[in-house]
C-alpha cells in the first residue's frame, strides 16, 4: 500500500511539473506574430522614435498616358496639282528636308503646253494693247467708231483674264511667269520642301504617273509636336492651362521631358475621358509622332495626413509602418501611400493610424528583427 502511494504521488508531482513548463511555453509564445518585442538593450540601440499622424502640404500627382501626336499645320501632304510622271526622287521615310529644297521631279507633256499657252497669251495681249492704243487715237478724230475701240478694248481685258489665269497655273507647279520665255520652255518641274522636318511616308516611286491631288509624300515640322494625354473626367477639374507635366517613354523612363498643358478639351467622351495637349518645352529628335509616353502633372497642394518617408518599411512589394502597441512593443501595419514632398509622404487610409505612435525611426531595425524572430 505505501508503494502505491509512494507511485501516485510521483505522477501527481511529474504531471504538475508538465503543466507548469507548458504553461511557461505558451508565456514565452508571442500573442502577435506581426509584433516585435525589443530588450533595454535593443531598444538604446535601436534609436527608436515615434510620432503621431501630421498634418502637411503635398501637392497631389496625376499619373496619365498618351501619345505624341502633330497638330494640322505641322503634317504636310504633299501633292502635284496638275499631275505627271515622276522621274527622280530620292526621299526615304525618316530623311531630313529643308524648306525650299526641291524633292521630287515630274515630267508631263501638260507643262510645255501651259508654257506655250501663257506665252502666246502675252504675246496677243501686247498687239492687242497697241491696238486699242490706236483705235482710241483714231476714235479721238472721229477716224474709228465707238464700237471698233470697244471691241479692241474689250480685246485687251478677256487676255488679260487669260495671261493672269495661265500665270497662276504656272505658279502651281513652280515655274515663274516672269522669268518665262521662248526659249526657256521646261517639260518638267520641280515640287519643292514647304516645311523643315523630315519625311514621315513616301507613296511613290520612279516611273509612276502621279494623278492631280494624289499624296506622294508626307512630312512633318517638328518644332511643336504635342503629346496628347487621356485624362478622364474626375481629374479634369485639378487641371489648368499651364500646368507643368513631366513625360517620359517606357523605354527610358529616367529620361524625363517638361512640358506645360496648352489646351484642354472640354468635350467627353462616351467612355468618360478627354484629351489634354501638352507642348514640349524643349524638342528632342527622339520625341516621333504616335510614340507613347507617360505623364505625372502635380495637382495643387493642401493639407493631407502624412507621415515622414522613414516611417515607411518595404517588404515583399508592399509598403508597412509600425505602431506602438505597449512598452517596448511594436506591431506591423500595411499602408497605403499617396504623393511625396520635402521628406514627407501622404497617407491615404489615416483612420488606421487615429491616436497611434507611429515608429518614424528605426522601422527597418524592428523589421530585421521581425523577420530574424520568425526564422
Amino acid at each position: 500500500m505505501k508503494n502505491i502511494s509512494l507511485f501516485i504521488s510521483m505522477l501527481f508531482i511529474l504531471n504538475a511539473c508538465k503543466n507548469t513548463t507548458e504553461e511557461q511555453a505558451v508565456t514565452e509564445k508571442p500573442m502577435n506574430e506581426n509584433s516585435v518585442i525589443l530588450t533595454d538593450a535593443q531598444l538604446k540601440n535601436a534609436n527608436i522614435a515615434t510620432a503621431q499622424l501630421t498634418q502637411k502640404n503635398i501637392a497631389g500627382v496625376i499619373k496619365l498616358n498618351g501619345k505624341i501626336d502633330v497638330p494640322p499645320q505641322n503634317l504636310v501632304s504633299v501633292n502635284a496639282p496638275l499631275g505627271g510622271y515622276l522621274i527622280n526622287s530620292k526621299l526615304l521615310p525618316g530623311m531630313q528636308v529643308k524648306k525650299g529644297e526641291v524633292i521630287a521631279v515630274l515630267q508631263d507633256q501638260q507643262y510645255v503646253q501651259l508654257q506655250q499657252d501663257y506665252l502666246t497669251a502675252k504675246s496677243k495681249l501686247h498687239f492687242a494693247e497697241l491696238e486699242f492704243t490706236r483705235q482710241k487715237d483714231l476714235n479721238q478724230s472721229k477716224a474709228s467708231s465707238d464700237k471698233v475701240t470697244q471691241s479692241a478694248e474689250s480685246e485687251v481685258s478677256s487676255l488679260h483674264i487669260t495671261v493672269n489665269a495661265l500665270s497662276e497655273k504656272l505658279k502651281l507647279i513652280n515655274i515663274n511667269p516672269n522669268h518665262l520665255s521662248a526659249n526657256k520652255i521646261s517639260k518638267s518641274i520641280s515640287i519643292l520642301s514647304t516645311i523643315t522636318g523630315f519625311v514621315s511616308k513616301v507613296n511613290i516611286n520612279i516611273g509612276k504617273y502621279i494623278a492631280p491631288g494624289e499624296v506622294m509624300f508626307e512630312l512633318i515640322d517638328p518644332s511643336d509636336i504635342h503629346l496628347n494625354l487621356t485624362v478622364y473626367d474626375t481629374n479634369i477639374a485639378q487641371l489648368a492651362i499651364g500646368q507643368k507635366v513631366i513625360a517620359y517613354s517606357n523605354a527610358a523612363p529616367n529620361k524625363k521631358y517638361q512640358c506645360k498643358i496648352i489646351l484642354i478639351n472640354k468635350d467627353i467622351n462616351s467612355n468618360g475621358n478627354t484629351e489634354v495637349h501638352c507642348h514640349f518645352v524643349k524638342y528632342d529628335k527622339y520625341l516621333l509622332p504616335g510614340m507613347y509616353m507617360n505623364a505625372e502633372i502635380e495637382t495643387t497642394s493642401g493639407l493631407v495626413n502624412a507621415l515622414p518617408e522613414l516611417s515607411i518599411v518595404n517588404f515583399e512589394g508592399k509598403d508597412y509602418v509600425f505602431t506602438q502597441t505597449g512598452k517596448q512593443q511594436y506591431e506591423i501595419t500595411e499602408v497605403a501611400l499617396g504623393a511625396k514632398e520635402n521628406g514627407y509622404i501622404k497617407i491615404l487610409d489615416p483612420e488606421k493610424f487615429k491616436n497611434k505612435k507611429i515608429v518614424t525611426s528605426g522601422a527597418y531595425t524592428l523589421l530585421m528583427k521581425m523577420k530574424n524572430k520568425e526564422e
